[in-house]
């Protein structure tokens, strides 16, 4: 019998070696959004031939080579997503919304006095991206006639002694050891026997009926890129561009998982409803470089062509948990008020390559297409000698694979003003397309130039998929997920 029903550990840290990454957090950080000035989001980011704009720049850093004033620019833009879901056939829904600088950053062009001299032009740039914002709400509920969240905790205190749950505090466990503690205090799991070197649990959350389900998770925070890039035009057809990229993110995700039953109950002790929150924070920071070059290959036609390095991460991890759960006898809360800080690991994201295309109609408008190749499956934690490590990079290696992203934008000029478009399609990073689906993507916008000013306005709307799984093993019911964002920026130009 457990030694109290109310449980409360004292307040404190606890730094651990022990790992708790799994494929989705890789993914977090693989993956980007379509950030950028209005002109560039606009026209779905077709901007790998074109150049000209400070966000073309994170696609080609070619780009920078084919201004001819110096500019500086500035986005602002209000970011709103709305999610979906559907569990066991309930649909729910939640949003999110925010307003946030995008992208901020100048260029400066040096160009030669000499006319004899094939290189034109040298240009220096920087620029910050938010190429991730974390802001979102999902909330997901339904009746599971299947699972309890009971197996959750089951899994993780298979083979472990049960004196190593009442020996030790929470804080002196590892991650799964920890789950097993949580679920044996919170009554959730019983040992099959009670002596020392019991290994084997069953369940306090009986059989034989549903269970009601509601999983909450809420996140915030941003993935940044700042850009150092370097050009150089050579003759009036090559353009060529470096990129050094400096990376930090920061984010908070907050999740809350309850789960309630009317199954018929044998004992006081059986579980009729629970919750369990987990609390964490990531945050860290990475480098990446780039290269590109644009080809004119006439007045109208141009190519350009682009390599983006894999992004190099070091990242640490901050986890704190609490579970509740009520019997017919009382309530038992454990909360350890431990924060567990893990020790920062590494992270190498997948790298790029972009082919684009552009022509463009004289003064009156251009059209533009990009394709980007890159294999997921190339992700991966390290150090690569960890056995976690190496079981999930084998893991990432086989359920990813590569994507194929196109995009297409148009541009029609009409005096001062500028009307544009575009579509962006980007296949799913997974072997079985359903964990992550295809993503869809239009957009819009409107520019004005008032010579040396400009202002650009935009709006990008975004449908992908997704089945958002509750847990990493044991209990790993998934609601299946419609994502719908719908973006406006708005950037301001001031060109000398």
């Amino acid at each position: 019998m457990k030694k109290n029903l109310l449980l409360y550990l004292v307040a404190g840290l606890t730094f651990s070696t022990i790992h708790s990454q799994e494929i989705k957090d890789a993914m977090r950080y693989a993956q980007s959004e379509l950030h950028g000035t209005a002109r560039f989001t606009s026209m779905s980011g077709a901007f790998g031939a074109l150049g000209g704009d400070l966000s073309s720049i994170n696609v080609n850093p070619a780009g920078s080579a084919v201004f001819n004033n110096n500019q500086f620019a500035a986005t602002m833009g209000n970011y709103s997503t709305k999610n979906e879901s559907n569990y066991f056939g309930t649909g729910t829904s939640a949003s999110d919304s925010n307003f946030d600088l995008n992208q901020a950053g100048g260029v400066f062009v040096f160009k030669t006095r000499n006319p004899n001299n094939d290189w034109k032009k040298f240009t220096m740039s920087i620029n910050y991206e938010n190429i991730n914002n974390y802001d979102n709400s999902m909330f997901s509920a339904g009746t599971s006639p299947i699972n309890s969240v009971a197996n959750y905790f089951l899994s993780y205190a298979d083979g472990v002694p049960l004196k190593t749950i009442t020996n030790n505090d929470y804080a002196y466990l590892d991650n799964g050891a920890q789950q097993a503690y949580l679920g044996y205090y919170g009554f959730i799991i019983n040992p099959v026997a009670d002596v020392d070197t019991n290994s084997s649990y069953t369940s306090n959350v009986r059989s034989g009926g549903n269970y009601h389900q509601e999983n909450s998770v809420y996140s915030n925070g941003y993935n940044g890129k700042l850009i150092f890039n370097s050009g150089l035009q050579y003759k009036d057809f090559l353009y060529f561009g470096f990129n050094l990229n400096s990376h930090f993110t920061d984010y908070v995700q907050n999740t809350n998982f309850y789960e309630s039953n009317n199954n018929p109950s044998n004992s006081i002790y059986d579980i009729q409803n629970l919750n369990f929150s987990n609390s964490l924070h990531t945050y860290g920071a990475g480098f990446s470089f780039q290269v590109g070059a644009i080809a004119k290959l006439t007045n109208e036609a141009r190519l350009g062509f682009a390599y983006e390095s894999p992004t190099w991460y070091n990242l640490q991890d901050e986890l704190s948990q609490r579970l509740t759960s009520v019997n017919r006898n009382d309530v038992n809360v454990v909360d350890p008020f431990i924060i567990n800080y893990y020790a920062p690991y590494d992270l190498r994201t997948p790298g790029s390559l972009t082919g684009s295309f552009a022509y463009v109609f004289g003064k009156s408008g251009l059209i533009s297409v990009d394709y980007k190749y890159k294999d997921y499956s190339c992700t991966q934690f390290s150090p690569e000698n960890d056995p976690y490590y190496r079981g999930l990079n084998s893991a990432m290696h086989n359920a990813l694979g590569s994507s194929n992203e196109v995009r297409v934008g148009a541009e029609y000029k009409i005096n001062n003003f500028r009307l544009r478009g575009g579509y962006r399609f980007e296949g799913s990073p997974y072997n079985d397309s359903a964990t992550v689906g295809d993503l869809n993507s239009f957009s819009g916008g409107l520019g004005y130039s008032f010579g040396s000013i400009k202002l650009d306005f935009s709006y990008v709307n975004v449908h992908s998929t997704s089945q958002n799984q509750f847990f990493s093993q044991g209990f790993t019911e998934s609601a299946r997920i419609n994502t719908y964002k719908n973006n406006f920026t708005m950037t301001f130009i001031f060109e000398m």
